[in-house]
């Protein structure tokens, strides 16, 4: 049980290591056997055999190379998240193009590293993907953010006429306490322009979030993980999951990865 109350797991992380070249293979399975906190869980050449490993072993995570013989990465990603949800899959490959990577999230897989990860980046990611979260190569991202359609350009605001309509109570024209005619008191000084411009003066952020939901988005779209984002806001772990679930709800994101996008799209990443 940790501080915040949230139960722990000691259990090492069991890992099925998919690639088509020995050399790799065995190399991948002896680093990953270095590693704390996993055990590798077997290994295989291509995804039939991959197939057979999971369904024997139910490995937690399945580290996937794409491009293999008689079943290749992706094909096998897609029937092993249908037919074990429980097994998260990590591509680990050479190819990075934009039809390789949309490929394989599509099939499933909840993160995606090219074979220039070091052993670091490997245990993140593994160690993401079993928490539920995704972890996805920094290329990657931007290739996913280069695709995605541009946001819809804001609504403009209303004003001009409507904003200078009779005032019933104080019998002159102009936005209520505006204090510009010299009756009633004076109300502070409106912006007049676009919303979005009076948003951000104000320090608004879209659709509702929070200063510290913002705070949390623009870490994730750092590739933080829950705890470096805890460690960094000094805040336990599971209060950054409810920031992460609310903040998500509001978005309309239903992973990390649209997060990422979202806080790209509107500005609020780098802040």
């Amino acid at each position: 049980m940790t501080g915040d109350g949230s139960e722990t797991n000691d259990a090492p992380v069991r890992v099925l290591v998919v690639d088509d070249q020995t050399v790799v293979r065995e190399g991948l399975t002896l680093l990953l056997g270095l590693l704390p906190g996993i055990e590798v869980a077997g290994s295989a050449g291509d995804g039939e055999t991959a197939l057979r490993l999971v369904e024997a072993e139910r490995p937690d995570v399945v580290l996937m190379d794409l491009r293999m013989p008689r079943m290749d990465g992706v094909e096998a990603t897609g029937r092993i998240r249908a037919a074990y949800p429980d097994v998260q899959v990590v591509v680990l490959t050479t190819y990075s193009d934009d039809e390789s990577v949309f490929a394989a999230l599509r099939a499933g897989a909840r993160g995606f590293l090219t074979k220039s990860a070091d052993a670091e980046e490997i245990s993140r990611a593994v160690a993401a993907v079993t928490r539920g979260d995704a972890q996805l190569d920094p290329a990657v991202q931007r290739r996913l953010l280069d695709a995605m359609p541009p946001a819809p350009p804001p609504a403009p605001a209303r004003g001009g006429a409507e904003d200078a309509r009779p005032d019933p109570v104080r019998g002159r024209t102009g936005p209520p306490d505006s204090g510009q005619d010299g009756t009633g008191p004076p109300g502070p000084a409106r912006h007049h322009g676009t919303g979005t411009a009076s948003a951000r003066e104000r320090g608004a952020l879209p659709d509702g979030l929070t200063r510290r939901e913002g705070e949390v988005l623009r870490l994730i779209a750092e590739g933080r993980s829950n705890a470096e984002i805890a460690a960094a806001l000094f805040i336990s772990e599971a209060t950054v999951k409810t920031h992460v679930n609310n903040l998500f709800a509001k978005i309309g994101a239903r992973d990390r990865a649209q997060a990422v996008g979202y806080a790209y799209r509107r500005g609020l990443a780098g802040l």
